[in-house]
C-alpha cells in the first residue's frame, strides 16, 4: 500500500519560496523576481495558493509513493508535479498530457496566443530537445521550431546526426508564446514547468540537448552562461544533458556552429550512434 501524498506545510511552502526569490534574483530571470517577491508577501494567515505552489522549488520525489504511468519504468511520476495541477499523474502519455492542458489559460500569455505549442517527434525517443518559448512561426503553426531557427535545427538533426524530426522529441519551456518574442517571465514559467517536466517523464530519452540560455538556466535553474555550460553534461531528472547554442543564436553568430557540432558529436557519442561524414558541413 502506497504512502499518502502529502502536501508541504505553509511555514515550509513560504521558506522555500524566500529561499527560491532569492536564487531567481541572482540569477537575473527577466520578471521573475517581482512575481515570486509579490507571492512570498501574502500573509502567512492565507491559504497556499497557487502562484505560490508554483513558485516553489520542486521537492525530491518520495520514493515511497508508487508512481502512477502506463509503465512504471518509463513513466515515474514525481510527487511535486501534483501539488500545482491534481490529476496531472493521470496523464499516462503524451496524448493524455495535451488533453489535461487543454485550451490553456493558466497564465496571462493565453490571450496572446494564436496556438498552444505542445511538441513533435517520437513519444518514445532516445534524444529530447528542449528550446525557451515559441516564435511567430510555431505560434501560427502550434508546432514548435519551424521558423528559420527551426529549419537551421531540422539540419542539425538531418545532416549533422543523420536522424529525423520524427525520431527525435522537440518541445519548449513554455508553450505559449511570449509577446515580441521577449524572455518568459516567472509566472510563466511556473504555470508551464510541471507540464515540460511530465513531457520530459512520459518520453523518458536518454539524452537531452537543451538549446539557448534561457531554455538551459529555467530547466537547470542555474545562473551560469550557456558559454560555460555547453560542452558539458548536466543531469535532468535522472537524464543527461547537454547545453548548447540556439540556432537562433547561431543564425547570427554563424562561426559558433563549430563549437554547437562538438556538442552533438558528444550527444551521438553517448546514444551510440555514428557521425554521418560531412555531417559538420554549413
Amino acid at each position: 500500500m502506497s504512502t499518502p501524498i502529502t502536501p508541504p506545510d505553509r511555514a515550509t511552502i513560504l521558506a522555500s519560496l524566500r529561499d527560491y526569490v532569492e536564487q531567481i534574483r541572482e540569477e537575473g530571470l527577466e520578471g521573475l523576481c517581482s512575481t515570486a517577491a509579490a507571492v512570498a508577501s501574502q500573509k502567512s494567515s492565507a491559504s497556499p495558493s497557487r502562484a505560490t505552489v508554483a513558485a516553489t522549488p520542486a521537492p525530491s520525489p518520495s520514493p515511497s509513493v508508487a508512481a502512477p504511468a502506463t509503465d512504471a519504468s518509463k513513466t515515474p511520476m514525481p510527487t511535486e508535479l501534483t501539488y500545482l495541477y491534481p490529476g496531472l499523474e493521470k496523464a499516462g502519455d503524451l496524448a493524455a498530457l495535451r488533453e489535461f492542458i487543454g485550451d490553456c489559460t493558466r497564465c496571462k500569455l493565453a490571450p496572446m496566443r494564436t496556438n498552444l505549442v505542445f511538441g513533435v517527434g517520437d513519444p518514445q525517443a532516445d534524444l529530447m530537445f528542449i528550446g525557451e518559448a515559441p516564435g511567430a512561426d510555431e505560434d501560427l503553426r502550434g508546432e514548435p521550431f519551424v521558423g528559420r531557427a527551426g529549419q537551421l535545427l531540422t539540419d542539425i538533426i538531418e545532416r549533422g546526426m543523420g536522424m529525423t524530426r520524427a525520431e527525435v522529441y522537440i518541445c519548449n519551456v513554455i508553450k505559449c508564446r511570449p509577446p515580441e518574442n521577449r524572455n518568459p517571465e516567472g509566472d510563466e514559467v511556473a504555470a508551464c514547468e510541471p507540464f515540460l517536466f511530465r513531457q520530459i517523464d512520459l518520453v523518458r530519452p536518454r539524452v537531452i540537448v537543451g538549446l539557448g540560455t534561457f531554455a538551459v538556466q529555467a530547466v537547470l535553474k542555474i545562473k551560469t552562461p550557456i558559454s560555460k555550460l555547453r560542452g558539458n553534461w548536466h543531469e535532468v531528472r535522472g537524464i543527461k544533458m547537454m547545453p548548447t547554442f540556439h540556432p537562433a543564436y547561431l543564425l547570427r553568430n554563424p562561426g559558433d556552429k563549430r563549437l554547437v557540432w562538438s556538442d552533438i558529436q558528444q550527444v551521438m557519442k553517448e546514444l551510440g550512434r555514428p557521425i554521418p561524414r560531412g555531417g559538420a558541413r554549413g
